[in-house]
């Protein structure tokens, strides 16, 4: 597996080989994180380090409770993992996705880093109600601000996902006051320039007569490409949250589904204000769902970006390489907020 980091700095992209290196061996070799797949002590009552094995784990976060909250014209349905006194990181999910498809490895080890991590459902989705207001991805980053002020979160770390990355970038535009640090995983900066899903997708998505486990039988080669990748490694269902997964497609309606590929088609995009976000931002990707590549164009347009593209990885790169992607997104963090420390 290849790791490839580009840093820019005073807008010149930056691809130092000893940068490279060094970026590297933090990643990989830097004894302060534990492995993703080993038990690693938690402060808090989500005690997902008594678990051992991944399905384990992903069953303590699904049947932990949900709580819910009432956010202008909806109820949202949210979880909280870590000490409440640690500092704020809130995942947005992608496309019908519930918010118990994190990978519990990735929760487990920002709550173990000393962030209170808050997880949820965008309107329409799992335990959250739809409510009356059209569906933008403008309106999903306000149902997002205004969770925070609901939680009374005056600034947190943002990660966005696919689709969650369309509305952290959108939530980055117009709260900035609100994101402290941006991660945007598996996204581009949509508009007329975004690529279409690919057409074999939206054949098995969309078709209503297929079963579920029809549906994850054709999407999960494209899910967990390449087809190498896939082929040498058989049992990917025991380590990717199926449970959670087979509820969000019960859950998500195929009308919700329909006004969720709407909000996204039909958002202008960031690709022209790129420039605006001024948070610090780290862009990850598996290359081989990003063939644009779409992340180039986030880490050119967006000042003093990170970059890191990981080989032999696809939209589902968190679960196949989640050393690496955990590590990548704390070490981002931290360096930042020490930065941060400095400065001040």
């Amino acid at each position: 597996m290849k790791v490839t980091i580009k840093l820019k700095i005073n807008n010149q992209t930056i691809v130092s080989s000893a940068m490279v290196i060094l970026c590297f061996s933090i990643l990989l070799n830097n004894n302060a994180f534990p492995t993703s797949y080993a038990n690693s002590s938690l402060n808090n009552s989500n005690n997902l380090s008594s678990a051992s094995s991944f399905q384990s784990k992903a069953s303590i976060l699904d049947n932990m409770p949900s709580q819910h909250i009432k956010v202008g014209d909806i109820s949202i349905a949210y979880k909280q993992i870590g000490r409440p006194d640690a500092k704020p990181i809130i995942l947005i999910t992608g496309a019908s996705a519930t918010m118990d498809m994190w990978n519990p490895l990735l929760l487990e080890q920002l709550a173990s880093a000393n962030y209170r991590v808050i997880i949820f459902e965008n309107r329409g989705v799992g335990e959250s109600t739809v409510g009356t207001k059209e569906f933008s991805i403008s309106q999903f980053a306000n149902d997002t601000s205004s969770l925070l002020d609901a939680l009374k979160i005056g600034k947190a770390d943002v990660l966005g996902w696919s689709l969650g990355g369309f509305i952290a970038q959108q939530l980055a535009l117009t709260y900035p006051d609100k994101v402290d640090n941006l991660i945007l995983y598996a996204t581009s900066c949509g508009g007329l320039n975004d690529r279409p899903t690919p057409h074999e997708v939206l054949q098995i998505t969309t078709n209503a007569s297929m079963s579920t486990q029809e549906r994850i039988q054709k999407l999960a080669p494209l899910f967990f490409a390449p087809a190498s990748w896939f082929k040498a490694h058989p049992n990917y269902l025991n380590y990717f949250p199926i449970k959670a997964y087979l509820e969000s497609k019960e859950k998500a309606s195929q009308q919700i589904q329909r006004q969720q590929l709407e909000a996204a088609t039909t958002w202008t995009g960031s690709c022209n204000t790129l420039s605006n976000i001024t948070q610090p931002a780290l862009i990850i990707v598996g290359t081989n769902d990003d063939p644009a590549p779409d992340s180039l164009t986030l880490a050119e347009g967006i000042p003093g970006s990170w970059l890191i593209r990981i080989t032999d990885a696809g939209h589902g790169l968190m679960y196949q390489h989640p050393d690496e992607f955990n590590r990548a997104i704390i070490t981002f963090l931290e360096n930042n907020h020490e930065h941060k420390e400095l400065k001040n």
